[in-house]
Order: C-alpha cells, then sequence, then structure tokens
C-alpha cells in the first residue's frame, strides 16, 4: 500500500530550497576562490602585522640588572634571516626600553606618550599623506619581563595557514551579507511570484469547484495557466469528457427503457381494467400504476436533465386541483380519502408546470403507498408559494429524513418502491430555486412540503 504524503506548501518550500542553493553556491565560490589565490601564491592578506609582536613577544627577558633583553629563539633568528629591514622598539612602564633596527624618528620619539593606548595602527592617510611614510603597528602585551610596549613595521611573513584562513574569513566577510541580502529577497519574492503564477490557477480551482452534474459539457480553462500545470488540468479536461459521455449513454439507456416499458404498462392497464371489481384488482392496480410511475420517473430524470422548455408563470392552485382529480380514485380504492385545500385565488411561482406536477404526484403516491390504507391524504397550497401532503401513518424517523431524498434509498428493504419518487420530488424542487422537507403531523403522519420562490410583482 502506497504511503500517503501530506500536502506541503509550495512558496514555503521553493523559498528554503532556493536559499539553500545559494549558500551552496555562495560557500563552493569562496572556497573556488581561495583555493585559486592560494594555488597561485597570491592571498588577499600578504602580510601579517602581528607576527613580529607575537616573536618578540615569546623572545622577551630581562637580565640580572633587570634590562630587557633577547632571547635567541629559533623564531627570532629566523624572523631577522627573512626580514633584513626589521625593526622593532619594545618600552615597559619603567621606562626600560629595547630596540633593534633602524627604527624611524618619528616612531621612536613617542616614548610615554601613548601608554595608555593598547594597540593602534600607525602610517599615512591615503590621499592627503605621502605615502613612503613609514607604517607601524603598536600593540601592548604581555611577557615574561612583564606587560610592555611594542611597536614595529607592518610587516613579517604571513604563514600559509593563517594566510587561507584569513583570506577564507576576507571573502565570506563578504559572502555572508550577500547570502543575507538574497535570503531576504528570496523569501520576500518567492512568495509573490508563486502568488502570481498561480493566480489562474486559483481561478480555474474555483472554475472546478462550481462543476456539477447539472453542469455537463464544463471544462476548466487553460487560460494564463503555467505551462507545467497544463498536462493536469488537460487530464482533468479529458477525464470530464469521459464521464459526459458515460453519463450521456447511460440517459440514453435510462430514456430507451422507459419509453419500452410504457407500451406493455399500458397494455397490462387494459387487460386489468377489464377484470371483475375485487381485492386483487385493486392490488394489482396498484402495482400497475406504480410500474408507470417508475416509468414516467425515469422519463422526468431525461426531462429534468435536458430542461427543454423555459420557465413561466405557474398556478400551484391549478397544478393541485389536477393531480388531486387524478389521482382521487387511486387513493380511494386503496381505501384513503383525498383532501385538497387551496385557496380560492392563484398561487403563482416560476417554473415548469408539468414537472411541479409531477412531484406532486410522487408525493400523493408515496403517501399511498406507504400509508395505512385509511384516513385521509391532504393536499395544501399555501402563500406565498408552497404545497404540502400530509397523510396520517406512522411518519418518517427523525434520522432519516434527509436520506429518503437519496435515489434508490427505502425505509424498509422489502419496499416494493424503486426508491426514486422523492429523490426526483427533491431534483425538481431544488431545479426551481425552492427547498423541500418533512415533518411530523399534528396526528404523528408525515408531512411533506415544498417551498418555491413566490413571483415578484413589479
Amino acid at each position: 500500500m502506497s504511503k500517503h504524503h501530506e500536502p506541503y506548501c509550495l512558496r514555503s518550500r521553493l523559498s528554503w530550497r532556493l536559499l539553500s542553493l545559494q549558500a551552496v553556491l555562495l560557500t563552493a565560490l569562496v572556497a573556488v576562490v581561495v583555493g585559486a589565490l592560494s594555488a597561485s601564491g597570491f592571498v588577499i592578506a600578504g602580510r601579517d602585522e602581528d607576527r613580529v609582536i607575537d616573536i618578540v613577544q615569546r623572545a622577551l627577558g630581562r637580565d640580572a640588572q633587570g634590562d630587557l633583553v633577547l632571547r635567541p629563539t629559533t623564531e627570532l633568528k629566523q624572523l631577522r634571516s627573512e626580514t633584513p629591514d626589521l625593526w622593532f622598539l619594545v618600552r615597559d612602564r619603567q621606562g626600560h626600553s629595547l630596540s633593534e633596527g633602524a627604527v624611524p624618528a618619528e616612531f621612536a620619539a613617542i616614548g610615554s606618550g601613548l601608554d595608555q593606548i593598547s594597540q593602534a595602527r600607525l602610517g599615512w592617510q591615503l590621499f592627503e599623506d605621502d605615502p613612503r611614510k613609514p607604517p607601524a603597528r603598536l600593540k601592548r602585551v604581555d611577557t615574561d619581563a612583564g606587560n610592555v610596549q611594542i611597536i614595529t613595521a607592518t610587516q613579517g611573513k604571513l604563514t600559509g595557514a593563517k594566510a587561507l584562513i584569513m583570506t577564507s574569513l576576507a571573502l565570506l566577510g563578504i559572502a555572508l551579507p550577500g547570502l543575507l541580502l538574497m535570503g531576504t529577497a528570496t523569501f520576500i519574492a518567492t512568495p509573490m511570484i508563486v502568488r502570481r503564477a498561480f493566480e489562474a490557477l486559483d481561478a480555474t480551482a474555483a472554475q472546478a469547484r462550481h462543476i456539477d452534474i447539472h453542469q455537463r459539457g464544463t471544462r476548466l480553462s487553460l487560460d494564463r495557466i503555467p505551462l507545467e500545470v497544463v498536462p493536469l488540468v488537460t487530464a482533468v479536461n479529458d477525464a470530464l469528457a469521459r464521464l459526459d459521455q458515460g453519463y450521456a449513454r447511460h440517459k440514453r439507456f435510462v430514456a430507451d427503457a422507459a419509453h419500452e416499458l410504457r407500451t406493455p404498462i399500458a397494455i397490462l392497464n387494459t387487460r386489468l381494467e377489464s377484470l371483475p371489481a375485487g381485492p386483487d384488482k385493486t392490488r394489482l392496480l396498484e402495482d400497475s400504476a406504480r410500474l408507470a410511475t417508475l416509468a414516467e420517473q425515469l422519463l422526468d430524470i431525461q426531462r429534468l436533465d435536458r430542461c427543454g422548455h423555459p420557465f413561466t408563470r405557474v398556478d400551484l392552485v391549478a397544478i393541485a386541483q389536477s393531480a388531486a382529480a387524478d389521482l382521487a380514485p387511486l387513493a380511494i380504492a386503496a381505501g384513503y380519502e383525498l383532501a385538497l385545500d387551496a385557496p380560492s385565488t392563484p398561487v403563482e411561482t416560476i417554473g415548469d408546470a408539468a414537472a411541479l406536477e409531477r412531484a406532486l404526484t410522487n408525493l400523493v403516491q408515496n403517501a399511498i403507498q406507504h400509508g395505512p390504507r385509511r384516513g385521509t391524504i391532504g393536499i395544501r397550497v399555501s402563500r406565498p408559494a408552497s404545497i404540502e401532503v400530509t397523510d396520517e401513518g406512522a411518519g418518517i424517523p427523525a434520522d432519516q429524513r434527509e436520506q429518503i431524498f437519496e435515489p434508490f434509498y427505502r425505509l424498509t428493504p422489502l419496499d416494493r418502491g424503486a426508491g426514486l419518487g422523492l429523490n426526483m420530488v427533491r431534483e425538481i424542487v431544488l431545479l426551481h430555486g425552492g427547498h423541500i422537507s418533512v415533518a411530523d403531523t399534528a396526528i404523528g403522519g408525515a408531512c411533506f412540503r415544498m417551498s418555491l420562490p413566490p413571483v415578484r410583482e413589479n
């Protein structure tokens, strides 16, 4: 069984992946640049200002008289051999000093004037001084001879490891702000770009949400859809086309079957009418009526789907009177009384008269079929535009009042009905923009109410 993956946010994923890619590229760029510089022998930091100070710091000591002296360390010997023009000046707070090489006069005269300075770089100012002025580095450090001040030229050969570290840090100092800037731009721009790219897709999704069984032939628009999503939208449209074709074949089969059933049902009714009166004849007539109703219901599905007739003003009182006249013999034969309660003036709605009469007929036939074969079945027309059908049966359980309108649903498994009548009633009412509900009557029977939009006078 395939593993279910939770949906993810494309904007967030793209942002993090772009940022990760940028970080990897910048890191690789720094590594390539540092490697190239190291291989060529060129480094950004070409000299080590503190190397001389570090070597002198480790070599410094005092003699028996307390004067500053330099111990002949290996590092000091190597520094002297590498730097012919080496110079430095060492002073302590007691006034002792030690120097080596040609100390420039301007630095030799500093004396105790900078005793409170821990470190400094001394030299000339770009574009304003003479570049031939010697630069220097001043730093106060702790040594075996105590705390001293060392002044030396900004020189000293940089070691390979230190050069690599300093060059890398210099490049990272440039790369990291760039990465921060690009990351900020990525997190701001990516959602905006994705949102703009998905605007057409959002419109297509909204269009898809409005597709239902009554809007066959609808296809999703490909206008302004990203090329990467076009195959998905095309596949959905192809699936919709196949569903439409299958539904059309199904509808044609239903219509053809219903038409073929009408002829034998009519012949059966004719033969039943010739039988002598009695309970068996009544039962057979009811069964034949149910067959005729089923055939008409199947045809109603076809008629509703095509909706070939434009809606006009319909008088619900006239519809109720016509249905009552047609169904009265069937109701009386089944043991019921059929009562009609309607105003003397028209109650109008906008719709298809034949469809609304079929819906009312289905409700009355449903009451005849499922009732106790006694009592009264009532048809009541009321304003602004509603029709009620009541019976004196057992009613509809509250937990099944929504399910009974589903196709082929039956309250009892052995019910002889097809389970299409109430579903057809709901579809007709919804087609007219109305609502159907079911409740209990005062004496416990069922009351089906079709509420339709009334005609609004200008």
